[in-house]
């Protein structure tokens, strides 16, 4: 359906633009039973939205010729969480307005305040601000609401999640009671429905959010490893999709500024978007992005909140979303407008049951995969590379003089793999990662043993873990009486009361010997040949209480003491310890509790 009912200005802005139909939002929000009524909108993120409440408010802010309407007061208010996206719908209504004569003002927080009083001043048809801000202006006179005819909630449920109630009840409070109300939320929590039924009347509900809460153009892939491989799986992630724009989503400031620094040191072009950064910093690293200077942008959820960069496909949950809301925000940074994304959700393997749940509540469809490994990322290196070369391109005069020098020193061959070689040197290193799905889990399980270890002798400690053993000193010990290195040990098995450990059968012979040899300065510790690994339940007989201390310098580690010598036997209780009779006093010497209230009037 074109743009046929709209102001002619508007269909020629949207025109210029590109857009030949409007998308499902837009049209929802032109349709006649939508003209003059408040709204509760529903759409997903990256459906068009800032065009569709552009689109919805015309008939309050055109004349019949398609002009603004004359007003030194403010028409519209837009109110928007973030800076970000408070000035990606500025220049969406500028394009979108500008043949109109429209004058549109900017209040967020982080710019010069006075600065936009004095655009206040001026007089200012459209006004786009973040809560707080606006609140601000409002209360010191220079943001005047009377003439108010439009009032848009964009996001509004996060403004609700970023505690901005009582700024959002106080702006509205200060505005018509007649004003349109139109309120668009990718999700319609309780405190949003609240919020509608209290400043609308008789709102018309459009939705165009399907079963399918996960974006029909996203798809979601959830990767496994081992939380001290989160890092490593990031850069194999970004190499392997060599995506034109990518975005990571950590949980804290601290986790972006080190992941940031960790890409720009392995040879990414990154950028970094967390509340710690001022203003002048998040814009030049939006542009950066925007100009390509910068490929990954490491990111906080509400530093990324309103961020529209057309090459985005790639998103990446480093740390994962608190909820199913928090991972639709993120993730529709993607998949925007028609285009296809990617989002990958990095998952500790002790925590794939609560991502399973979380998706399942969310009804969106991922597909678990494996980590992409160093050859897979090879494998892709080697098809980019060959389709780039075998691109028809136009090659200078220059270039082939160059060629032809080099074909004199050099084969084509060896010139074809120094180009190879060049362009891998220019591209980081991927990783190489241990598989941690179930089954690669249960597998490793199976095959536990080090390169040597096939064929071992067990040996045993009449030490457990009822004795406090523990392996970081169990080790030091083995190697100091067995005269082995810490690699010639095997598995360690603690139980209740003994310690199991493999010896490699080549050498076993030899640490007998040794520990033969020492047992006699240090036989606090027996250890003797045994059958296998310590039994799941406790040893007959009493067992030995053990004590940890610090060892000399010269041993190198820790030792262990042997059984404590036995106890004094115990005085015998004198004075108040026995009766008259002689029989034990009780247990408790102390006043008894007294239940009730103290004594005394009762306190009114």
């Amino acid at each position: 359906m074109p743009f046929s009912n709209l102001p002619t200005l508007l269909a020629e802005a949207l025109a210029a633009r590109g857009y030949a139909a409007p998308t499902p939002v837009q049209a929802q929000v032109i349709q006649p039973e939508a003209e003059g009524r408040d709204l509760i909108v529903s759409a997903q993120t990256g459906s068009g939205k800032t065009v569709a409440f552009g689109l919805a408010m015309a008939g309050d802010l055109l004349g019949e010729d398609g002009r603004i309407l004359p007003s030194r007061e403010p028409l519209a208010l837009i109110i928007a969480p973030t800076r970000e996206l408070a000035l990606q719908v500025s220049r969406e209504l500028m394009w979108l307005y500008g043949q109109s004569g429209a004058r549109i003002a900017t209040c967020v927080g982080g710019m010069d305040a006075s600065k936009e009083r004095r655009q206040l001043n001026h007089g200012a048809h459209i006004v786009v601000g973040t809560p707080g801000r606006l609140r601000d202006h409002l209360e010191r006179g220079a943001l005047d609401l009377s003439a108010l005819k439009a009032a848009v909630l964009d996001e509004a449920d996060e403004m609700l999640d970023m505690g901005f109630r009582d700024d959002l009840e106080a702006i509205l409070d200060g505005s018509p009671s007649e004003r349109r109300t139109l309120l668009f939320s990718a999700t319609m929590p309780k405190p949003i429905v609240a919020l509608a039924k209290r400043y609308q009347r008789d709102a018309l509900r459009i939705t165009t959010v399907g079963e399918d809460r996960g974006h029909g153009d996203i798809a979601y892939q959830c990767v496994t490893v081992s939380p001290s491989e989160i890092e490593h799986a990031v850069i194999n992630l970004l190499r392997f999709h060599e995506a034109e724009t990518a975005i990571l989503f950590c949980a804290t400031r601290d986790n972006v500024r080190h992941l940031h620094a960790t890409l720009v040191e392995r040879g990414f072009s990154a950028v970094a978007l967390s509340g710690e950064h001022s203003q002048n910093e998040r814009n030049a690293a939006l542009q950066a992005l925007r100009d390509r200077r910068a490929r990954v942008c490491v990111a906080t959820d509400v530093a990324a909140r309103g961020i529209d960069l057309p090459t985005l496909s790639l998103v990446v949950h480093v740390e994962l979303p608190r909820d199913a809301e928090a991972l639709q925000h993120r993730s529709g940074r993607t998949g925007r407008a028609g285009k296809k994304g990617t989002a990958v959700l990095i998952v500790p393997f002790q925590r794939r049951r609560r991502v399973e749940s979380m998706l399942r509540g969310a009804r969106i469809n991922a597909e678990w995969i494996d980590p992409p490994s160093a050859e897979a990322i090879r494998a892709n290196d080697r098809e980019r590379l060959l389709a780039t070369l075998l691109e028809p391109v136009e090659i200078e005069d220059d270039d082939r003089e160059l060629a032809q020098r080099l074909l004199a020193e050099k084969s084509p061959e060896d010139i074809a793999a120094l180009l190879v070689r060049a362009h891998r040197a220019a591209m980081p290193q991927p990783e190489e990662l241990i598989q941690q799905t179930p089954e690669a889990r249960r597998q490793a399980q199976q095959d536990k043993h080090r390169a040597g270890f096939e064929d071992i002798v067990w040996f045993s400690m009449d030490i457990g873990r009822r004795q406090n053993a523990d392996a970081r000193w169990i080790l030091p010990l083995i190697c100091r009486r067995g005269h082995v290195t810490k690699n010639e040990i095997g598995a360690i098995r603690i139980g209740p009361n003994e310690t199991a450990f493999q010896i490699p059968r080549a050498i076993a012979g030899k640490f007998q010997a040794a520990i033969s040899r020492t047992a006699e300065g240090d036989d606090d510790v027996r250890i003797i040949p045994s059958d296998g690994p310590p039994a799941g339940g406790p040893r007959p007989g009493p067992a030995p209480r053990a004590t940890l201390h610090r060892a000399a310098p010269s041993d190198g580690g820790f030792r262990v003491d042997g059984p404590r010598p036995p106890a004094p036997p115990r005085p015998p209780r004198t004075g108040n310890a026995r009766g008259n009779d002689g029989r034990p006093a009780p247990r408790h010497h102390a006043k008894p509790y007294q239940k009730g209230p103290p004594k005394g009037p009762r306190p009114r």
